[in-house]
């Protein structure tokens, strides 16, 4: 760390803007899941936008490296700083007021510090709904999830988080601000800017404020757990749904058996319904935001469905306690993951189509590649998204999970690849994927993000080392 940086930046700057001391530093130095570790020159809280364009104007001065943080979520090391104690992370966590709701306009506009969790609860206050869902709503921040794009689980009705978007306001790297915070849903007047810096991690400018898109309360779910033999009976199942339930069709989440076992397991009170885990399970869920028999309808499309042979048995939600025991089932899957043993994690998409070709592909090559791990291999196949896992749950010697990492990434990606598909679905690249976007990413592609990379900031000081 540069001391004399460091009291530069003291002198500049309001006493509770920062904090220095190696305690007040540490948990925004560390990511989450404790894989990347850094060293910052400081800490910054602004309270307000023009903080933050202050706090940026300086730093861009000085050409010293800047880490916007949220929740400190990213499963990828965005929002990490590196090791040598001359970034400053900023973090958004003080600016987290709800703006403004208007039921009437379906459209609140919030600021990037807010808990997903509280704008969920400011829409639903105003009778209204907002349709993005992540485990970590309790944890993670608005602005992060439009920083990287976030996925969920309703992608398959609503799309992913840039979607949901109307207006943006964001502080650029020399400390202008840019600020469109409209609702309106048809404006053709030039560039699509506000999607330009949903999903890029921070390397464009600091996200401080957005609105976003609402929709009418829902009235009327239906859930259900689905039993079935194998991924391409959930695609059945899937088109099935589809053809009978329409828009009405909000989450489709595959599990396989191994990962209803480790929640039983390891997360107790979450137990899954059946008796015994059938081969693979899809967790369904219709919505309406009129009051209909939505839980008349799904059963009579899952009678079908097991009349057909598609689906061996089915649990139906009778009560909104019984629902979210289900969505526990699912939601806990990480967790008892992470709990069962050491594993390898991907993030990957391929065409819908083509889900259980890949798996059954993918599954035996790596069961004859790593014969000490398990494939868990779960997650969003409505949208064709899968946290494609490995776990080691009898142990591993010293090394051997960190020595199968590279040649079971390579695998994996070339064959995502080979399907067209992305490496990167729904959690960013951040630091841990870096070189695969060079590897797999387009040239003309990579050329238009540097060129906008530079326009934007030219000095190189927003998030750096991270993305490209």
């Amino acid at each position: 760390m540069s001391l004399a940086l460091l009291g530069e930046l003291v002198a500049a700057f309001p006493a509770d803007l920062l904090r220095t001391a190696d305690g007040e530093r540490a948990r925004y130095e560390t990511d989450h899941r404790n894989r990347y570790h850094g060293r910052a020159l400081a800490i910054a809280l602004p309270r307000t936008v023009d903080d933050v364009g202050r706090l940026l104007a300086w730093c861009n001065q000085r050409g010293i490296g800047v880490v916007p943080q949220g929740g400190n979520t990213s499963y990828c090391g965005g929002a990490t700083p590196d090791s040598s104690g001359t970034q400053l992370v900023v973090s958004l966590e003080r600016l987290n007021r709800v703006r403004s709701v208007d039921a009437a306009d379906l459209s609140l506009t919030v600021e990037a510090g807010c808990l997903l969790a509280d704008v969920q609860s400011a829409a639903a206050e105003a009778g209204c709904f907002f349709p993005l869902a992540l485990g970590s709503a309790g944890s993670c921040q608005i602005g992060g999830n439009l920083a990287t794009n976030a996925g969920g689980l309703n992608v398959l009705r609503f799309g992913m988080t840039r979607a949901l978007v109307l207006g943006v306001e964001a502080v650029l790297a020399d400390g202008r601000v840019y600020e469109r915070l409209r609702s309106l849903r048809k404006d053709n007047t030039g560039y699509d800017l506000c999607s330009l810096l949903v999903g890029s991690e921070g390397t464009l400018g600091v996200i401080t404020a957005a609105t976003l898109r609402l929709w009418p309360a829902r009235r009327s779910t239906a859930t259900a757990l689905v039993a079935l033999p194998s991924p391409a009976a959930a695609l059945a199942l899937l088109q099935l749904l589809r053809a009978r339930c329409d828009e009405r069709l909000e989450s489709f989440e595959l599990l396989p058996r191994i990962a209803l076992e480790l929640v039983r397991r390891h997360v107790p009170g979450n137990t899954p319904p059946f008796a015994e885990a059938p081969p693979w399970s899809v967790l369904c869920e219709l919505a309406s935001p009129a009051l209909e028999p939505l839980g008349e309808h799904l059963q009579a499309v899952l009678g079908d469905a097991l009349a057909a042979g598609i689906a061996s048995d089915a649990v139906l939600a009778s009560s909104e306690t019984q629902r979210l025991a289900l969505w526990a089932v699912r939601e806990n899957v990480p967790e008892a993951q992470r709990r069962g043993g050491p594993g390898l994690r991907h993030d990957i998409s391929v065409p819908v189509a083509a889900i259980p070709r890949f798996i059954d592909e993918a599954g035996a090559q790596l069961a004859r590649m790593v014969p000490n791990a398990t494939l868990v291999a779960y997650g969003h196949l409505g949208d064709g998204n899968l946290h494609f896992n490995l776990n080691w749950f009898a142990g591993a010697a010293e090394g051997e999970v960190a020595g199968a990492e590279p040649v079971v990434r390579r695998y994996v990606h070339d064959l995502v690849a080979a399907y067209g598909g992305s490496f990167s679905a729904e959690h960013g690249v951040g630091q841990s994927k870096r070189g695969e976007l060079q590897r797999y990413g387009s040239p003309v592609g990579l050329s238009m993000m540097r060129a906008i990379k530079q326009a934007l900031d030219p000095n190189g000081i927003m998030n750096p080392g991270k993305l490209l």
